[in-house]
């Protein structure tokens, strides 16, 4: 099920040269087209669209199932690019690698996840590697260009070969390798050594998570490299 289109949305159309460079969007500005629930066929309620922007909104409701938003195609090597901003005290992310398995009741089961978090406001900004940037309780970035909460962030993340890159704002914040001893002795010492799939796959779904908290997000295109 596609959320509605809603009043006063804005396309987001991909360039001539950006076609030509490979890069199709994964968000028009109108609709959910590329994206489903998490474990489900239809796009969770509290996930709205106007202005060309999609966000989570936090309602009250008796639907205790993940609300998360997946990506209907899978991706191995690529590149991606998006805007997003929190509100504040807010708490979200965009996970990699995610399996859609009924086993796994949460994508942070099998996929990692790139912290989104207004550092200042909620008590996970007081945690090394929970910050708006890390690899999430595995790698604290580099640095941290982040923007204050309420306004856009850009990040882009590469992906090739199991090597991972996150830029935000133009800025390296974070490299890593998947898949190897070091890879194994990270997952070892974090929170995901409880999900025996964690990290594991070397290709997956993209997350956008729903944290209880409202999050927006808008401009997201991607290109495969491989």
């Amino acid at each position: 099920m596609l959320i509605p289109h809603l009043s006063h949305g804005q396309q987001q159309v991909i360039t001539g040269a950006e076609k030509a460079a490979g890069w199709h969007s994964l968000f028009n500005g109108l609709n959910t087209s590329n994206w489903k629930g998490y474990n489900r066929e239809e796009v969770p309620s509290e996930w709205k669209i106007a202005d060309g922007v999609i966000s989570f909104n936090p309602e009250n409701n008796a639907d205790n199932r993940p609300k998360d938003l997946v990506s209907k195609e899978t991706f191995k090597d690529f590149d991606l690019s998006l805007e997003w901003k929190i509100s504040q005290n807010g708490n979200s992310g965009i996970l990699f690698n995610v399996v859609e398995n009924p086993a796994y009741a949460e994508p942070y089961m099998s996929g990692f996840e790139m912290q989104i978090l207004d550092n200042d406001g909620h008590p996970d900004g007081k945690i090394e590697k929970h910050r708006a940037g890390d690899l999430y309780d595995l790698i604290k970035s580099t640095s941290e260009p982040v923007k204050p909460v309420g306004q856009w962030n850009h990040i882009r993340v590469l992906s090739k070969k199991g090597h991972y890159t996150f830029f935000m704002n133009g800025v390296k914040i974070n490299g890593f390798q998947m898949h190897d001893a070091s890879w194994n002795k990270l997952v070892a010492g974090s929170k995901f050594k409880q999900w025996p799939e964690f990290g594991l796959a070397t290709k997956g779904k993209i997350v956008l998570q729903a944290h209880g908290n409202q999050v927006f997000f808008r401009a997201i295109k991607i290109r495969r490299l491989s």
